[in-house]
């Protein structure tokens, strides 16, 4: 999910409301840990038992159907990493999710932040918070899909994050835009 400074405020300021007994058991049931390009946050058939806030890096969703992979999410700084399918439900994800750098992440544990919701109403205000951004990003993403061509997708993608075009493998890029890459060549091609 990307997002803007303002969802991250809106967390941020929300976290930041937390009495010192929520903020310490928010601390308590996350870790920073560091992962190399090529790693894999979570593999399609495992429950993802943590979300990764990451903090640094790029990562990328995926599934693998008919033999191809399809990439659903690209995730960068300040993005929340998780398969909600897997997660929310504690089954066995569909999706993978893989670094495409090096990447640094906060992983807060799904058992964790569920006993704490239920001991602090601000971490459910959290819980609904998050669900209400990542919801508002996915109807974003679907009327995009809807509404805009695959030049008009692309300049988007251009002109919100521009790094994403230097630093992803353009296969991938192609996927998430949901274009073959020859397209893709071709839009690149007339700039």
């Amino acid at each position: 999910m990307s997002s803007t400074i303002s969802h991250l405020d809106k967390i941020n300021q929300l976290i930041a409301s937390f009495d010192l007994e929520a903020l310490q058991a928010f601390h308590s049931v996350s870790m920073t840990k560091q992962f190399k390009k090529g790693s894999f946050l979570l593999r399609a058939g495992e429950v993802c038992q943590y979300s990764f806030l990451l903090q640094s890096g790029i990562a990328r969703k995926f599934i693998y159907e008919q033999e191809k992979e399809i990439t659903t999410e690209i995730y960068v700084e300040q993005d929340l990493a998780v398969s909600f399918y897997g997660y929310v439900f504690q089954k066995p994800s569909r999706e993978s999710i893989e670094c495409l750098t090096d990447v640094t992440v906060q992983m807060t544990s799904y058992r964790g932040f569920q006993d704490a919701k239920k001991r602090f109403p601000a971490w459910m205000e959290l819980d609904l918070l998050i669900t209400e951004l990542y919801t508002a990003w996915l109807e974003e993403r679907l009327l995009e899909f809807q509404t805009l061509n695959a030049t008009q997708r692309y300049e988007k993608m251009r002109q919100q994050t521009p790094h994403l075009i230097q630093q992803v493998q353009l296969t991938h890029l192609a996927s998430y835009l949901g274009i073959s890459l020859e397209t893709l060549s071709r839009i690149r091609s007339k700039r």
